[in-house]
């Protein structure tokens, strides 16, 4: 047996013993799929300085680089769109575009997608191609198509598929648009994570057929949602747990701040929740569906410190002050957003604070609806 043959079954063993790898045919694709060919092209470490985050290449002929691919840990593969870490030398610091997702993630994602033999998956973000690679050996190449918005990050998954004897159909486009001319799929799933789900996924998607996808906001708190699609084209579904995060498909990630308001402006007023509320995963969920379109920052201004939520397409902000433990906000725009987060928050408690795998969702023609069970 090889060394990554062992490192194979290393991580398989461990994943079962997490409950994460829970039936044999995952199972076998695990210790059959060498992760390390998905990663030939380096990994990028973070560097916690203090201060911005920093990362450094980590290439294939670093110590225990071969080990480092089997550990069940998120590998950033690319940063700020474009830059592989072929690329330079040093640090970088720039936010990460793409990545190797966890192990224990991408297979805990692919038996809760329910995939049966002879079933057709659409996947959306082929990544470096690893759970693409998971998904032939379950199914065969000709069942599973896989869509990448990056050319350059396809071409790399291509070729690493390659080297291990996979042949899936990999689509270079926009995965928000899905790939209609394999349509319909019984199962779709999403390696990228998305504010509202695209129409166009429940469109190719049989009815009775599954969507697997992170839906979340611009606050990031997101969660794995499971949706079933029906006859009349809608789809619904339950959150499932876990306090899953992805880096947002490009098309769907927040627009850039611009020119901030004049915070001094706008009707203030006492707070009755504070901003630090925001810093509990399950409490900035439910903000975030009072105001899914607003960014949060922290900026030190005048000698205090603000919690700042600004809605850019809106033009809606609040900005927030602790003094000595007495929060004050300030409102302006068309939207009083802490007003709407105080109101959506309060009734959540009041409900008793389910958790977020009590929550569900239905897509229509309307919309996007997400609500909780009390």
């Amino acid at each position: 047996m090889s060394d990554d043959q062992e490192l194979r079954r290393i991580l398989a063993a461990q994943l079962s013993a997490g409950q994460h790898l829970r039936t044999p045919p995952w199972r076998a694709a695990v210790e059959a799929v060498p992760r390390h060919e998905f990663l030939r092209g380096g990994f990028f470490d973070r560097i916690d300085t203090g201060g911005p985050t920093a990362w450094t290449p980590v290439m294939p002929d670093a110590p225990l680089w071969i080990e480092r691919c089997y550990e069940d840990e998120s590998l950033v593969t690319q940063i700020a769109g474009t830059i592989a870490p072929r690329d330079i030398r040093g640090e970088i610091m720039r936010s990460p575009t793409s990545s190797s997702t966890m192990p224990s993630l991408v297979v805990r994602m692919l038996e809760d997608l329910g995939v049966e033999d002879g079933q057709r998956v659409m996947e959306i973000g082929t990544g470096t191609g690893y759970s693409t690679a998971l998904m032939c050996h379950r199914l065969g190449d000709d069942l599973v198509t896989t869509v990448e918005v990056d050319e350059e990050v396809s071409g790399r998954a291509g070729a690493a598929l390659g080297t291990c004897g996979y042949a899936p159909h990999r689509i270079v486009g926009d995965g928000l648009d899905g790939h209609k001319d394999g349509a319909p799929y019984d199962r779709v799933i999403a390696t990228c994570g998305i504010v509202s789900l695209p129409s166009a996924w429940i469109e190719q998607t049989r009815p009775g057929g599954l969507i697997l996808a992170t839906l979340g906001g611009w606050m990031y708190s997101s969660e794995l949602a499971r949706l079933t699609v029906h006859d009349d084209g809608t789809s619904s579904g339950r959150f499932l747990g876990g306090r899953i995060s992805f880096m947002l498909a490009r098309p769907q990630a927040p627009p850039p701040l611009g020119l901030l308001p004049d915070l001094d402006q706008g009707e203030e007023r006492a707070a009755a929740l504070g901003a630090d509320e925001l810093d509990d995963w399950d409490t900035r969920f439910v903000a975030q569906l009072a105001a899914p379109r607003a960014q949060r920052i922290t900026l030190d201004r005048d000698g205090r410190t603000e919690q700042v939520l600004i809605d850019v397409e809106a033009g809606s902000w609040a900005a927030l002050t602790d003094e000595d433990g007495r929060w004050t906000v300030r409102q302006d725009g068309p939207a009083r957003l802490w007003d709407d987060i105080e109101d959506h928050v309060t009734g959540w408690r009041n409900d008793g604070a389910p958790g977020l795998d009590r929550f569900e969702i239905t897509v229509t023609s309307d919309g996007q609806t997400i609500t909780w069970q009390s």
